[in-house]
């Protein structure tokens, strides 16, 4: 148990302020001197409720010692990429790499999910670096008069700023490879054979591609599956389409999975080149757990939801598998699952978490869209996060009356999912602060509860 618990601390994350306090005053001053980039982030927060900063991929400053000094004392480390030998990151939060150059301009790199759109939306006739359907892309959006330069950068698995030289037999795979991704088949009489058939698909895509290109294309077929699902996605979608920046603002990726085939499912992320993180124990009224996984080429996060006990917690339980439970028991996410199907099949995610300025986005949806947000699950300073109301899924009958059959819900809940659904899907609004990069334990507790499909029959 002592190396479980150990395991479990070393991902103790803890908010970075000196070196959001840098950074910050790194954009701040960027802000003034490019003043496109300072309408753009006027128009981030009031038309799509996110912050500038949260959208950039990266800041360039002149090389001096002063800067240096600055970025080590806050914990940024010298990790070169190609195309940029003096890059820093910090490992300890979520932040911008920060690149020193012998250039005196300052340039920020934007994330957006397509850099032709992001052109598009805001009238810029200018030259893309990098092939159509490729790993990297970039253009200089807007150039000031002092010479300040603001970015789009487009990333598909890579994490350097070096151009790959133009590749048509890999680019064209990828556009195979992703329509193969968006068009796969989901529903099967038996879900094992979804599974085979999903991996089929992926180890076709990395023998061409590689894990980190395949992870990329591979979820941003699953957040189209999602958004088809949700109408608070396409609601908020659309207006970050508006700027061209699309769901690059994602933070980390939901799925629900039945103990069954909880391996399975962390079988297929790590083919995908993801590492496990922390674990999370939601509490015996939900009877929950999570296994946090990060594929860092990618920047995406996943976290994966199964029923468990605190005991399974302390084992290898995303490898071992998990035994299966007395026929009557079903606790929040298994249920969830028994109605809906699997995330990583039939169901979809059960949410997509973006990162946002909470109270921006929660008083904007309201107002304009009149999308009502949950009460809050945390409300820390550095960490804020809350559901959108649930989308309500239409239940196959079938899956209800096996439910009824075995005991797992009673007549009343059958009666209910068939007539009015089940709560599938939601949005979740998230602030982060001083580069937090973890989770709160007690809110995933309580925010579980809440979403039981049994405490979300509808009453009406």
């Amino acid at each position: 148990m002592a190396s479980g618990v150990l395991e479990i601390e070393q991902f103790t994350w803890v908010p970075q302020p000196a070196a959001m306090s840098l950074v910050n005053r790194l954009v701040e001053e960027f802000l003034k001197l490019c003043p496109a980039a300072a309408t753009l982030s006027g128009r981030m927060y009031n038309e799509t409720g996110t912050k500038f900063v949260d959208w950039i991929d990266y800041l360039q400053v002149k090389k001096t010692p002063a800067i240096l000094a600055q970025l080590k004392e806050v914990g940024f480390s010298h990790r070169p990429q190609p195309g940029a030998a003096d890059c820093y990151v910090h490992e300890g939060g979520i932040f911008p790499s920060v690149l020193l150059a012998a250039d005196p301009h300052m340039h920020i790199g934007i994330k957006v999910e397509f850099v032709s759109d992001f052109l598009a939306a805001h009238g810029c006739d200018v030259t893309i670096e990098g092939e159509p359907f490729g790993q990297f892309r970039r253009a200089c959006a807007f150039t000031s008069a002092n010479g300040a330069k603001l970015w789009a950068i487009e990333r598909h698995g890579y994490r350097g700023f070096e151009v790959p030289e133009e590749n048509a037999v890999r680019a064209q795979a990828a556009q195979k490879h992703a329509e193969a991704l968006r068009k796969r088949r989901r529903s099967f009489e038996n879900d094992a054979d979804g599974f085979r058939h999903l991996d089929s698909i992926v180890d076709a895509a990395i023998f061409d591609l590689g894990a980190d290109w395949t992870c990329d294309l591979f979820f941003a077929a699953e957040r189209g599956y999602w958004q088809r699902r949700n109408h608070v996605a396409r609601y908020q979608k659309a207006r970050q389409d508006i700027l061209g920046l699309g769901w690059a603002n994602h933070d980390h990726h939901t799925y629900r999975s039945s103990r069954g085939h909880f391996q399975a499912l962390i079988a297929l992320w790590e083919k995908l080149g993801f590492k496990a993180r922390e674990r999370f124990y939601a509490g015996a009224e939900a009877g929950w757990g999570a296994q946090v996984m990060e594929q860092h080429a990618t920047g995406i996060t996943t976290f994966n939801d199964v029923d468990m006990s605190p005991e399974e917690l302390m084992g290898d339980f995303a490898h071992n598998g998990l035994a299966d439970r007395p026929e009557d028991h079903l606790g929040t996410v298994g249920l969830w699952c028994a109605l809906h199907g699997e995330a990583v099949l039939q169901a979809g995610m059960h949410h997509l978490e973006c990162v946002f300025d909470w109270h921006a986005l929660k008083d904007q949806m309201a107002v304009e869209g009149s999308i009502r947000t949950m009460d809050p699950f945390t409300t820390f300073p550095y960490l804020r996060q809350a559901f959108t109301e649930g989308e309500r899924w239409v239940v196959d009958e079938k899956r209800v009356a096996a439910l009824l059959a075995k005991g797992r819900i009673d007549s009343h809940q059958a009666a209910q999912f068939n007539a009015h659904g089940a709560i599938g899907s939601h949005l979740e609004n998230l602030e982060r602060n001083d580069g937090f990069k973890g989770f709160n334990q007690q809110g995933v507790s309580d925010i579980n509860a809440r979403t039981d499909p049994r405490r979300a029959v509808a009453t009406r």
